[in-house]
């Protein structure tokens, strides 16, 4: 597909309109073109009040013209145009409207502030074009996140721990996550360098005086590490941070292929009490289509265990779109999640990224009015269920721009998925490809470090790890932090 960009700058907007519409189609933004292509869109500024947008496909071909754009939002109002010009091409329409952001609630929770309550929903419905469902969900999961983001405080953290391996890589998945068959050999170096990089952290975290809020351990899949690895970086991190007042402590045993007793006794000996079972769909056939080794039963064996254990708060990713996932066979696994009652259920929108497997082999998948009928009824048997959202982001390329939302039973909300996706207060990453997010206190300012991406990478260049660390204080001096 083919942007014509004509003397502004709202490229990004508009590309990101372009693939909501057209999630398949390889989008090059380009300010002149005299060629063919089976989709030609045109964004132009003519003037300061005249806005040009046209659209051109095999069997579609209009234009809009708004010559009295005076005082308006020129960007919005180009959006506007073109997304009209799209629904009328495509026969689809969008339910989150012309917003394209990341994190709807976090612009619900701003314009409630500066609108009022029905000012912000009346934007969304009316200047956005999101739909009234959409909006409402929105609206419920900015008042649940704005609870949770008034318990930090200018000197909170969270901790997150990368661990970037995986039993196998599922065909939707792009993270920088290597199965144990091919980099398991990096794993006993990876686990020593992980847990200096902890006690280098802690030594940082306390000599600023920050108070750890929340861990988090993410991947890949953390309960790849064997019992013995997980005991090693479940101390390290006791020995290196003040735990007293952390409010939770998280890990991803995600896969249940890795999940066995010893490794959760050792999760629970430690003080671990939110942990993720995600069986991502209950139908072992698209469990072998997304790459999966394990059945559904290995899923039902693993929560059972984890309960027998004494885990009572643990949460289970679905994700609604998978290949050869159909409307009834997801709502199997639906119905199925909340027959079993775990304490949340994040609801995951399949997102289309360009290196994973799913897309460079062509896999077809849902479209997104179909998607989003499935995503209706999720909710629906959540709320039924005695779930509440209380979290939500959109990913690029998500199928229909549609939504990931965390649901929770009364209490359960996951404090560090807000924390961190609000950004609310610093977050110290360690691990590969992890990423420090530093929050300025009592201001907006965020900077990030960077570690290296891959475990190779992060062995081999471990000194250069320790030395970025090492800015975390430069960060807290500029922004005048009370214990340096």
């Amino acid at each position: 597909m083919i942007l014509r960009v004509i003397n502004h700058s709202f490229h990004y907007e508009m590309e990101n309109l372009c693939r909501v519409f057209y999630p398949y189609e390889k989008i090059k933004v380009v300010r002149d073109y005299d060629g063919e292509d089976e989709i030609v869109a045109v964004t132009r500024l003519e003037d300061e009040n005249t806005l040009f947008v046209s659209l051109k496909t095999e069997s579609f071909d209009s234009f809009i013209k708004k010559e009295d754009n005076q005082g308006d939002d020129l960007e919005k109002s180009m959006a506007t145009m073109l997304f009209e010009l799209m629904k009328k091409a495509t026969g689809y329409t969008p339910k989150w409207g012309i917003l394209t952001g990341v994190r709807p609630s976090k612009l619900m929770n701003s314009l409630i502030s500066t609108e009022g309550e029905d000012g912000a929903k009346q934007i969304f419905t009316n200047d956005l074009l999101v739909t009234e469902q959409k909006t409402e969900l929105a609206y419920r999961v900015a008042k649940a996140e704005k609870r949770i983001m008034d318990l930090t405080e200018d000197n909170s953290f969270s901790l997150y721990i990368s661990i970037p391996f995986c039993p196998t890589r599922c065909n939707y998945c792009s993270f920088v996550s290597h199965s144990v068959d091919r980099a398991g050999k990096l794993l006993p170096e990876y686990v020593d360098n992980l847990c200096d990089e902890l006690a280098l952290t802690g030594k940082i975290a306390k000599d600023l005086g920050l108070r750890l809020e929340s861990v988090y351990w993410g991947g890949g899949t953390p309960t790849t590490l064997s019992a013995r690895q997980l005991a090693k970086t479940l101390k390290a991190v006791e020995n290196s941070f003040d735990l007293s007042y952390c409010r939770e402590y998280t890990v991803e045993a995600g896969r249940a292929d890795t999940v066995t007793e010893d490794k959760l006794r050792e999760l629970k000996a430690a003080g671990v009490g939110r942990i993720s079972i995600n069986p991502q769909t209950f139908n072992d056939e698209v469990l072998a289509n997304i790459g999966r080794r394990h059945t559904v039963q290995d899923v039902l064996d693993a929560y059972a265990l984890a309960r027998k254990i004494g885990f009572d708060n643990i949460n289970m990713d679905l994700i609604v779109g998978l290949t050869g996932d159909s409307s009834d066979s997801f709502n199997l696994t639906v119905d199925k999640s909340v027959e079993l009652e775990p304490e949340s259920i994040t609801l995951h929108t399949l997102a289309l990224k360009r290196s994973s497997n799913l897309v460079t082999h062509g896999e077809a998948v849902e479209s997104g009015e179909v998607t989003n009928k499935m995503l209706e009824y999720a909710q629906s048997r959540f709320y039924s269920g005695g779930y509440k959202p209380y979290y939500m982001y959109r990913q690029s390329r998500s199928l229909g721009n549609l939504e990931n939302v965390g649901w929770c039973k009364p209490g359960f909300e996951c404090l560090y998925n807000v924390f961190m996706m609000e950004e609310c207060h610093t977050v110290l990453a360690v691990g590969a490809g992890a990423v420090t997010k530093l929050k300025e206190p009592q201001g907006k300012n965020i900077e990030r470090i960077f570690n290296f991406k891959y475990p190779y990478e992060y062995n081999s260049g471990f000194d250069e790890i320790k030395s970025r660390k090492q800015y975390v204080y430069d960060f807290y001096k500029k922004y005048g932090k009370a214990n340096l």
